[in-house]
């Protein structure tokens, strides 16, 4: 037996886009009371809709999976200020280096997903990518720009175009690394 519950749990309401570690961007679509297993238990509806996915979450779980509101606006700020820094590659083995990219994606810290798209993004003149990474650095993206779109009420394309936009700012990319080398060799 499901029942429609409150309109707001723990801080969390209906109505809301979230942010679940390891699907990204939702919304809260209702809270409700379900038994299972002879116990109630008190459920967070949340629609993803890019991924045409409906998770059911315990109240009580939210804490431990992770779930959180949005990013502040000055967080969103701070990550795209990230993408504009130095690529930081470690020299230890890509699967290594895979998983830890993997972690930093499915822990849902903004920051930390910002820092995947930054180390993994390759300019045109760049060398291609394995397909292993083009794969993290899409899924980081997907992650990012979903929570840029909905925070500063962006469409995903412009949201992408925004990250785009900071990258191609950052050193080593575009006409400003050729200047950066010229000026290296220059030394």
């Amino acid at each position: 037996m499901v029942t429609k519950k409150a309109v707001q749990r723990l801080g969390f309401k209906t109505g809301e886009y979230i942010v679940y570690p390891a699907h990204g961007v939702g919304l809260i679509t209702s809270i409700e009371e379900q038994e299972v297993a002879g116990l109630s238990l008190e459920l967070f509806v949340i629609a993803f809709e890019q991924d045409k996915l409906t998770l059911r979450v315990p109240v009580a779980k939210i804490k431990s999976v992770g779930m959180r509101k949005l990013a502040e606006e000055d967080l969103v700020s701070k990550a795209l200020e990230t993408v504009t820094g130095r690529a930081r590659v470690k020299r230890t083995m890509w699967s290594r280096r895979a998983q830890e990219y993997e972690a930093k994606i499915n822990s849902g810290d903004l920051i930390a997903i910002a820092e995947v798209v930054r180390d993994l993004y390759r300019s045109e003149d760049q060398p291609e990518q394995s397909y292993s990474e083009r794969q993290l650095f899409e899924q980081a993206m997907d992650r990012m720009s979903r929570e840029i779109a909905a925070v500063n009420k962006l469409t995903l394309t412009e949201a992408i175009q925004l990250i785009e936009k900071n990258l191609s700012r950052s050193p080593r990319r575009g006409a400003k690394a050729e200047t950066a080398d010229a000026e290296e060799a220059a030394a």
